[in-house]
Order: structure tokens, then sequence, then C-alpha cells
């Protein structure tokens, strides 16, 4: 039984939707697992279900909303089927791709053994990620068939009587630490190691019971057992009671303050910009634009759109998105990519621009706007916007482009810098557009106002040197100086 599919990629019908299982016999019980609403995607969230255990659902009913690293997407049911019973649920994060998440069946199918096959599947999905606690035991394991010790010799206990003379006292800093690590450890106390920590502590006169443990649960490492020296247990400890001391003292009660859930989206922008941050070579151009003839011809524009019915308004960033197109065109080195063996030059002017939305920043895509007049490319602006406040953009509305928009201007910012959207080669980052006094001869006061507008481009200096981020800045605001070239 084919039961969903996700409304981002139609795969032929002879193609195989990995992490999707149907039946394909009749009245058998079925795993559904966690879609890949993307290439990019490894996990994701689940937003809500909008059926419960038991409901049946028809061919294109949505049965739940997945929440990924961008938008909330409805899963739609393909045929009829029961939702037997849910595995993960409303709220989830951090859902792999091909986890499973329900049980599903066929109307007429007996739905008492979905518990089964639910714990059976969760069983499988264990055993396929080890935990680290897993890990660290599977070591243990192999560590103590590599070095045995005796089967007499236990966590914590006193070392074998061979280590020193008979008749000799251990004055050592060691001994002396051993000492009182045999009297703690008859109070009853028990130590967790791993069997290559107590051979090294063994081996080397430690006492087990002055190390603290940073394994699972506590447990002794090797790592712990190393690190440690003689002595410096009771400093240790007294510096570390008076930095949690000072630390609390320090640290704001919890009614000062609340710790806010980080969602998926902001996850990756995070992982993203620092990763664009730490490894892109950012530089920084800007110049200064004369707003004055745009502004007029704006006006000109939407007084002759308020006459049609529906007429939508011209925005000031509709000239900024046409005008980067053109001058794209122009200068087709910052129209790339870095690829890592090659440098991309696209063909299309594909601009992303940044929309904030109430989750986080996105940026969906207004594709080859040098073929678009001002009013188609402000009808998609508005539209992709409003889809992207709304968490309704599909992956190709999002993904891709090559070259990126960050406006600010309409907050009031003057001037600022913006993080390359990886893996384009450039951003441009917009300001305010304000009234600055000017040098005027030709003017009887000697100066005249002029609407300046900052516009500064980030650039990757491994794709577009120095020289050619000048080029693109003077053809971009020659566009915008003189906007009836742009009709051209």
């Amino acid at each position: 039984m084919s039961i969903f599919h996700y409304g981002v990629f139609i795969p032929s019908k002879n193609s195989v939707v990995e992490g999707l299982h149907s039946s394909t016999r009749r009245h058998a019980l079925s795993k559904f697992t966690m879609p890949a609403m993307s290439p990019t995607m490894q996990e994701g969230g689940i937003a809500s279900w909008k059926k419960q255990p038991g409901e049946t659902f028809t061919a294109g009913d949505v049965i739940l909303e997945i929440e990924t690293d961008k938008a909330t997407m409805d899963v739609e049911a393909q045929d009829d089927g029961v939702l037997a019973k849910i595995m993960v649920g409303d709220g989830s994060k951090g859902v792999k791709v091909g986890t499973t998440i329900a049980i599903m069946a066929e109307e007429g199918d007996d739905i008492s053994g979905a518990d089964a096959l639910a714990s059976e599947s969760s069983s499988s999905d264990a055993k396929s990620v080890p935990s680290e606690s897993n890990k660290d035991a599977e070591d243990s394991k192999a560590e103590s068939k590599q070095s045995p010790t005796s089967p007499a010799l236990s966590a914590g206990t006193e070392a074998p009587k061979s280590m020193a003379p008979q008749g000799t006292k251990d004055t050592s800093a060691a001994g002396q630490e051993l000492g009182k690590g045999k009297k703690d450890l008859s109070k009853g106390d028990r130590i967790f190691a791993t069997p290559i920590a107590k051979k090294i502590a063994l081996e080397q006169g430690i006492p087990l019971a002055k190390i603290k443990g940073t394994g699972p649960e506590g447990r002794i490492t090797r790592e712990d057992v190393e690190k440690y020296k003689p002595g410096s247990t009771t400093a240790a400890a007294a510096q570390s009671s008076a930095s949690k001391a000072s630390k609390a003292s320090n640290e704001p009660v919890a009614s000062e303050y609340t710790d806010m859930p980080v969602s998926n989206m902001r996850k990756v922008i995070a992982s993203r910009l620092l990763q664009s941050k730490l490894e892109l070579p950012h530089y920084y151009v800007t110049v200064d634009v004369d707003m004055g003839k745009t502004n007029k011809l704006r006006e000109v524009f939407n007084k002759s759109l308020a006459e049609k019915e529906g007429g939508a308004k011209l925005s000031v960033n509709d000239f900024i998105v046409k005008a980067s197109a053109m001058a794209l065109k122009d200068v087709p080195d910052v129209n790339s990519a870095w690829m890592g063996e090659t440098i991309r030059q696209y063909t299309k002017a594909d601009i992303c621009m940044a929309v904030s939305t109430p989750t986080g920043l996105i940026t969906p895509i207004i594709r080859d706007v040098g073929g678009k007049g001002l009013a188609t490319i402000s009808s998609e602006a508005k539209a992709l916007a409003k889809k992207a406040r709304d968490g309704k953009l599909q992956p190709a509305e999002y993904q891709g482009g090559s070259f990126t928009i960050s406006n600010l201007g309409m907050f009031g910012v003057s001037h600022f810098t913006a993080i390359i959207n990886q893996p384009h080669a450039a951003i441009l980052a917009v300001g305010a557009t304000q009234a600055t006094l000017a040098p005027a001869p030709h003017e009887e006061k000697g100066f005249e106002v002029k609407h300046i507008m900052k516009a500064t481009l980030s650039s990757d200096h491994r794709v577009v040197d120095g020289a050619v981020a000048a080029r693109w800045l003077a053809a971009f605001k020659g566009y915008l100086e003189n906007p009836l070239s742009m009709m051209l």
C-alpha cells in the first residue's frame, strides 16, 4: 500500500522513496518512517499529527505536519488507510530521517499487533544508532580482553603487597594517597571504573577513590586516571568549591530570565552562518547611491498602477532587486559560487531575498529576475514573503539561488554588513535612504538635498576580487541613479 507523498519531490512511478515503507500484501501492518522533505534534510520535528490512532484517512488528507529547518510542511495521504499507532508525538525535535514514527494499516486490518510492531521498530532503531554509553561499554570489554586483570581485584581495592617490599613503609606521595584511598574504600562506597582504568591505577599505585569519573554515570575512564596528579585532589576540590560558590553568587535567579528552546531552523541558521563567517574570506565594499530619480520614477509608476483595478504598488526593494540582476549580467563574475575544485558561474540571476520570520531568517528566491519586469518582480516578492512568514515555502522556493539581498532600510538602519549565504560569492546589504546635504555650485544657496542610500557588497575573495566588486557596485549604482536604463 503506497501511503504518503510529501508535496516536495514527485518521484517517477518506478522510483523508490527512501524512508517510506509500505505494505505490499493485504491485511498487514506497516511502518511509516520520518521522510526526507529536502535533499539535505537529516532530521526534523513533528509539529502535529492531524489524525489520531484508530482514525481512518482517505487520499489527500493531511496526516501530520513536519517541521524542517526552513518551514512546516504537510504530509498527505496518497491512498486510504488507518493510523494504527503514533510512535513519535507532537512537538518532538531532532527526529532522524528513517526513524519509524508511526504504524499504518489498511481499513479492515487487525491493528492489535501495532504495539508489538512498534516495540520491534524501536529496538531496531536503537540498535542502528548505538549510544555513547554502549560504545563505552564495548570499549571497556575490548580493553578488558586485551589487558585482563585478576578476578579477585575489584574497583578501588588495595594494591597487591608485591607493589612494595615487605617490612618497609611506603612514604611516597602516591603511597600516602593510596593509603587514604584504602580508608575511604573501607567505608563500603562502590567505585565504578573501566577495566583499563583499574589496570593503570593498579600499576601506578593511584587510588581510584580520589578520582572523579567523567564517563557515563560517573564511571572512571582511562583518561581520568592518566590526568590524575597526586596531591592535587584537595586543592582542586577547594578551588572547585570556591568557583562554584562564586558562580552561584553571580548567577541570576531563575525568575530574572527565561530559557527559550532552540528550533531546528535556528540551529541550522546558527550552524551555517558560523561556518560561512569562519571559512569564507569576507571583505566589504560600500557605495553611496543617489535614489532621487528612482524615487520619482517609482511615484510615476505607482500612480499609473493605482488607476488599474487591483494594481499593486512598487517598492524601493523591487528596483534594488532589478538593478542587482542587471549588474549581475554586466559583471557575471559576481553571479558565481565556490564549488571547491571549480567556480560555477550562473547564466541567470536567481536572487534570494532575506525575509525575517517569527522562527528565523529565510531566503526565498525570485527566479530569472533579469527576464522579468518590475510589476512581476513585485508580485512574486510579496507572495514569497507571505509564504515565508506563514511557514509554507516549498524547498524549491528557497534552495539554490545565485545572489542574495538583505535590506534593513525599512527598519531605519543606515549601514550594515551581511554574512555571505554559501555557496554564493556575494551578498548585498542595503540601508535606508536618508536626506543628505551635498555641495551644489550651480544652486544659488550652494547646496542641495540628496536622498542617499548606502549599499555594501560582502564578497568571497576566493571568487570575487576587489576590482570586480567595485565594478559590480558601479553598475548597480548606475542603474539606480538612471533607472530608465533598466527598461532598455
